[in-house]
């Protein structure tokens, strides 16, 4: 007899009198590891072909987990678990660093210390995201109830119930929170809808109590099922709001406390659509939310006292926090025609100047007598203030443009939609754009840099007689730029990191300007009003709030790198920075000064070099920081990294020039059938099935299977100069996408949002669902709301008697 099998015979024996440890066994029996995916469908394979055979062994591990469980507190597995709490960051921090010192108490009545006994492991979570879909649905169905243990399910679904009422109550108390009315003072006009999920919430539970009899814990089956329909509708009304208020998000701004308050909005709506399929009577959509909660309960049991998984979450709120805010920073900063690139060219020719005289400055600062402290003050206030009259100016410093465009990254990435495939070709071509500006960005500083800063070096030798630095100066300048005998490239990777937390800082401050209203303020103000005339005092205001992001952003990132070798000084450590334009400089400052004797060819191809890559290192640091923060913001799973790879590495070998040189016409994203003709454009007003114009670059935004023969006719029937991307994409010619004559437009997240859309009243007092003809609406004699039911919805009941004391598990 199998190991598994007598495991399986024990738990059907003991199912009257269950003990954890024995399901335990189970679990470590049909545990694998983390890598092993196929080991593990293999093991619960097995697992599924014995319950086939002895359909007893299912009955009995139902009933046993059934009976264990019950001996535990079950709603606030169902209400908490998986969602975020309300508690500070700081102080759930100082909790479970004093658990480190010493342990909390566990909860022993707690179904999560249960889960956490039976799945102790740290790579439990990745084993059980091995296993196939299929197996899971297929072992869940394996998994039945005796009739005469009803009972034990009508004690779980009285748990479940009370927990669809209690999360309905707070969904209804965040919705309705003064804080998110003070911030998003339109919601009043959907606050019916907050208040009548509560009330068919409270309605579909009673109903479905007394039709299944779970007050008398008998769970019988009733002749009509209690449709969950208008619960859900009012649920999905919610989610729109929710929806809508995230695309006001960047008029708006936002608090981090409403981030967390949205985002636990969004969490326990979904948890009670979940939990209303748990009781429904469809057992498809039971047992994929059975699967669901279980998965959810084990992430919640290895995470609860995890700091890792505290600031992941807290990380991941800040992100978002920032970067759905400032896409307008970030798309100044990109540039898709010629004219952009053109107009970048210029801005960077100016910040190329105005670096060549920062640079002298900083040079000639070192011969100053000044304490540590005093030296970093000097080098931040030329380097901050520098960036922020570059700016005023309307110039730009190269590598700054990546990681201002988090949020722009961002927003081409909707979380609304499932089909993320969509957002991550409009994402690659969009990493396109940027890695292209930032060439032309490149080249406006440095060509500005280098002979502005020999001039510089030539008026000062020509006016004072000496050289500006000497010639033990200039060779350490040119030491500096060494890359394989300095630490040029890792000063260049500290510089990228201030760069990257330089955009997150604009998208904070412009975020703070919009959500504490600093130009209305300013306005305001007695003083100013006093000193200045009304319309100074207008352009004042509407300066401040449009800029205060860049300009913060520009100033804090020049005291980071005017301040950074002091700070290493101090505390003995060799960290400095390295940024390509200012590099630019210092070799135009370094080969113009140094003794003839000293200059060389392989030292000026050395420096040359440095240069270079201490901008591919400013550049990639910078960007992959900025790209990882958005698309964590939009919660894009780690796979599709090697997608967003393999569609920018086409681009590589189909169109190199588009890194270098600006298309003759902006990219389209368009949706193609399987003869190459437009379905739909996103950029154009008509729609229909057209040929794809002249010179036009294509990507498709789904992944479109086309054969070979296929593209031939295409190439036959478009002109030659049309380029189409076929690259990586399937060569099964058995699936097409056929043209349709009303396409599904696909819309971006920050699409634009009309006010008169939000100022509208969708949501008011007359919404209810009519339990006869089906549909939302009023009474239209009476404009009174249609009853949904005669029988009034009061308090949900609460039958539930209390547990006995669990027994306690093993340390």
């Amino acid at each position: 007899m199998s190991e598994l099998k007598r495991i399986l015979q024990q738990i059907t024996a003991l199912s009257e009198v269950p003990d954890a440890a024995i399901l335990k066994r189970l679990i470590d029996h049909l545990r694998a590891g983390d890598k092993e995916p196929a080991l593990a469908n293999e093991k619960l394979q097995a697992l599924i072909d014995i319950l086939h055979k002895h359909p007893e062994y299912g009955n009995g591990i139902a009933s046993f987990v059934l009976k264990l469980i019950i001996q535990y507190r079950q709603i606030a597995l169902y209400t908490d678990t998986g969602i975020m709490s309300d508690q500070g960051f700081f102080s759930s921090l100082r909790r479970l660093i004093g658990h480190r010192f010493l342990p909390l108490l566990p909860q022993d009545d707690s179904v999560v210390e249960l889960v956490g006994y039976l799945f102790d492991k740290p790579q439990d979570e990745r084993w059980l995201a091995n296993v196939e879909k299929q197996k899971w649905d297929e072992l869940v169905s394996l998994l039945k109830i005796k009739d005469d243990q009803l009972n034990l399910v009508a004690s779980v679904k009285n748990s479940i119930l009370n927990a669809i009422v209690i999360l309905s109550y707070r969904i209804s108390g965040i919705g309705l929170h003064p804080d998110l009315m003070e911030a998003y003072p339109e919601i009043l006009n959907y606050s019916a809808a907050f208040v009548a999920q509560n009330q068919e919430a409270v309605l579909f539970v009673n109903q479905y109590r007394e039709a299944h009899e779970l007050d008398t814990l008998t769970d019988i089956t009733p002749e009509q099922a209690i449709s969950p329909a208008p619960l859900l509708v009012m649920l999905e009304q919610c989610e729109d709001i929710v929806s809508t208020i995230r695309k006001r998000i960047y008029k708006t701004g936002i608090s981090i406390h409403l981030t967390n308050m949205m985002l636990r909005l969004d969490q326990s709506l979904q948890r009670v659509r979940i939990l209303t399929e748990l009781v429904a009577d469809h057992s498809q959509k039971r047992d994929h939310a059975i699967i669901e909660m279980i998965q959810a309960l084990i992430e919640t049991a290895n995470r609860r006292y995890s700091i890792g998984y505290l600031i992941d979450n807290s990380t991941k709120l800040l992100s978002r926090k920032v970067t759905e805010n400032a896409s307008r920073v970030g798309a100044n900063y990109i540039s898709t025609d010629k004219a952009g690139y053109r107009k970048m060219f210029q801005k960077a020719s100016i910040g190329g100047l105005i670096i060549a005289f920062m640079a002298t400055l900083k040079i000639l600062a070192y011969h100053l007598a000044l304490a540590p402290i005093g030296r970093a003050f000097i080098n931040s206030m030329i380097y901050g203030l520098g960036f922020v009259f570059i700016y005023v100016v309307h110039g730009t410093v190269a590598t700054k443009q990546p990681a201002m465009t988090a949020a722009a990254i961002a927003s081409t990435i909707s979380d609304s939609s499932g089909k993320k495939s969509h957002q991550l070709t409009k994402l690659s071509e969009l990493v396109v754009d940027i890695l292209r500006t930032q060439f032309i960005a490149i080249m406006g500083n440095v060509m500005l840099a280098v002979p502005v800063a020999l001039i510089i070096s030539y008026a000062w030798l020509q006016y004072t007689g000496a050289p500006m630095i000497n010639t033990n100066k200039a060779a350490h300048l040119l030491h500096d730029l060494d890359p394989f005998h300095s630490l040029a490239l890792p000063h260049a990777a500290i510089a990228g990191v201030y760069l990257f937390l330089s955009g997150l800082i604009a998208g904070y401050y412009d975020n703070l300007a919009v959500y504490n209203q600093i130009g209305p303020r300013i306005r305001r103000h007695w003083l100013l009003k006093y000193l200045l005339p009304r319309s100074w005092l207008e352009r004042l205001s509407g300066f401040v709030e449009a800029n205060l992001g860049a300009i913060m952003g520009n100033f804090i990132f020049g005291v980071f790198l005017g301040s950074t070798a002091t700070v290493g000084y101090i505390l003995g450590l060799p960290i400095d920075i390295r940024h390509i334009a200012f590099a630019s400089a210092n070799l135009a400052h370094g080969l113009f000064n140094i003794s003839s004797s000293q200059v060389s060819w392989p030292l000026i191809l050395m420096s040359i070099l440095g240069v270079a890559l201490i901008g591919m290192v400013n550049l990639m640091v910078s960007f992959s920081l900025a790209l990882f923060v958005a698309l964590r913001s939009k919660e894009v799973r780690f796979f599709e990294w090697g997608r967003l790879t393999q569609l920018v590495v086409s681009h590589i070998f189909s169109h190199p020039s588009d890194f270098f040189w600006p298309r003759d016409k902006p990219m389209k994203y368009a949706q193609i059938d399987s003869q190459g003709r437009m379905i739909f454009e996103d950029s154009s007003t008509q729609q229909g099935n057209k040929p794809i114009p002249n010179n036009y670059v294509v990507r498709r935004l789904s992944d479109v299977k086309i054969s070979p023969d296929i593209v031939k006719v295409v190439a036959q029937g478009i002109q030659s100069n049309t380029n189409i991307n076929y690259d990586q994409q399937p060569s099964d010619s058995k699936q097409t996408i056929k043209a349709t004559a009303s396409p599904k437009k696909i819309v971006d997240l920050d699409d634009g949002l009309i006010d008169e859309e939000l100022n509208s009243v969708p949501y008011t007092d007359d919404i209810q669902y009519d339990q006869i003809t089906k549909t939302l609406g009023a009474n239209a004699n009476t404009g009174q709301p249609v009853a949904a039911d005669h029988k009034a919805s009061g308090d949900a009941k609460t039958p539930l008697p209390k547990p006995s004391k669990p027994p306690k598990l093993p340390d």
